[in-house]
């Protein structure tokens, strides 16, 4: 059921990009943008990995990096995606204080794995290796491709719309006018982020579930959580996030902004309703003695700094600061 929402949702998408070419250009503008929206997924199929990468300025790194905490990060994945009958995926590092991770990639043979300075520095490597095991997650189940085209037809909708308040409002063609094109430029955007953001809901619980099992501890991508929305709250600023929003839902928590409830404009499920969730697999158990021992971790875990309290954006200084 999930797969088939996310297929229409991204149905939907690219038919409101089509309408939106429709709207500038009428039937020819609608022609040329479908040609551009199946050249675009087309693209983006090859390339989605790399063009996220590249844009948060990712480095790939292997169990050869002189930084002892890199190494650690790095044996991690490679024995978690052995435990999740996965090919081994490139791993890559990204330079920002906030810690957070993506997953990227076509396919789990092509499939990349990204975590943030700030995650390796302020995590555990117990909380660590749930975040992973989380995007991995994302790898099996294909969620990686998904994700992206969808960032890059959203971003694709919103810079559209952008142009037609420049080059659409007298056209001919436009059957809305000057009218139509105005509200089309103010509403095909958060049209575009309600579906981006619905499809990232509808796929992070799914996730959240496979990756603790993957890592055969809920309890740690529990605490993970609450300390990466602690401290994206606390002012930790993603500034290639802000940049780019449109990829904000390919992160494990929101980038941008921490939201306190699900809602239709919440790029990711609230932290309280994911945190709660993970609890619940750990009490029903079936982690075998990983359950067992870390069921303290888990109470250890729950006073850690609240959803709405200012953390310091101070950190451990790391190997990278």
């Amino acid at each position: 059921m999930n797969h088939l929402k996310t297929f229409v949702l991204l149905a939907g998408l690219t038919a409101l990009f089509v309408g939106v070419g429709a709207l500038i250009g009428g039937a020819t503008g609608m022609l040329i943008a479908l040609v551009f929206a199946l050249g675009l997924n087309l693209f983006s199929y090859w390339n989605s990995d790399k063009l996220v990468l590249r844009m948060y300025g990712a480095q790939p790194v292997d169990e050869s990096h002189p930084e002892p905490l890199v190494r650690a990060y790095v044996e991690d994945i490679r024995e978690l995606a052995a435990k999740a009958g996965l090919p081994q995926p490139r791993v890559y590092v990204m330079e920002n204080d906030q810690p957070n991770a993506f997953a990227t990639g076509r396919d789990p043979q092509h499939a990349a794995v990204a975590a943030t300075t700030g995650l390796l520095s302020m995590l555990s490597r117990r909380e660590i290796r749930g975040v992973m095991a989380h995007e991995l997650a994302h790898v099996k189940n294909r969620d990686t491709l998904t994700m992206t085209i969808t960032a890059t037809i959203a971003g694709a909708i919103s810079a559209l719309a952008n142009f037609a308040m420049f080059f659409g409002g007298n056209d001919r063609d436009n059957p809305g006018g000057i009218v139509g094109t105005i509200a089309m430029a103010i509403l095909a955007p958060i049209a575009a982020m309600l579906v981006q953001m619905a499809i990232s809901r509808s796929r992070e619980y799914e996730a959240d579930r496979v990756g603790a099992e993957i890592a055969g501890d809920p309890g740690a991508l529990a605490a993970a959580l609450e300390k990466m929305e602690a401290y994206a709250r606390g002012g930790v600023v993603n500034y290639e996030a802000e940049r780019n929003p449109a990829t904000a839902h390919m992160f494990i928590v929101n980038p941008l902004v921490g939201k306190g409830m699900d809602n239709l404009f919440s790029t990711h499920p609230a932290t309280q309703n994911r945190v709660g969730r993970l609890r619940e697999m750990l009490a029903r158990g079936g982690f075998g003695m990983a359950a067992a021992q870390l069921q303290p971790a888990v109470a250890a875990a729950a006073p850690s700094p609240r959803y709405d309290t200012v953390v310091p954006t101070t950190r451990p200084r790391g190997p990278w600061g």
